[in-house]
């Protein structure tokens, strides 16, 4: 499902941010999931997340049980890509004080990510 916002958008030329949701390991006991960002230069949100998601077909097409969930969130970049450019925002509303709230979405345990060692 795309964040469409301003319906303006869906004509204006401009750099659009995808993310899209796969399933890793459906015939194993532990599956995971996948969120990827992809970069597309785009005529607006439906165009953006159309070749985004006919790239996420492909890929999970490409790999060994990985399965495209057919979600995506599309986010307009309001300036071209480039050193510290902004290119995704989601906006959560959510009654869970900071700790709680990042536990929840961000840091269940779960993810298949490492801790960044100082000085690296």
């Amino acid at each position: 499902m795309a964040s469409s916002g301003d319906e303006a958008l869906q004509d204006e030329v401009g750099w659009f941010a995808v993310r899209c949701v796969f399933r890793v390991g459906a015939d194993s006991a532990s599956q995971l999931y996948e969120e990827r960002l992809t970069l597309w230069r785009a005529r607006g949100f439906d165009q953006a997340v159309a070749l985004a998601e006919d790239e996420a077909l492909g890929y999970a097409a490409e790999q060994t049980g990985v399965d495209y969930l057919g979600f995506a969130q599309a986010y307009w970049l309001f300036d071209e890509p480039g050193h510290g450019a902004e290119v995704f925002s989601l906006i959560r509303a959510s009654e869970l004080e900071p700790s709680a709230y990042l536990t929840r979405f961000f840091d269940t345990g779960e993810e298949r990510q490492g801790d960044l060692v100082d000085g690296a």
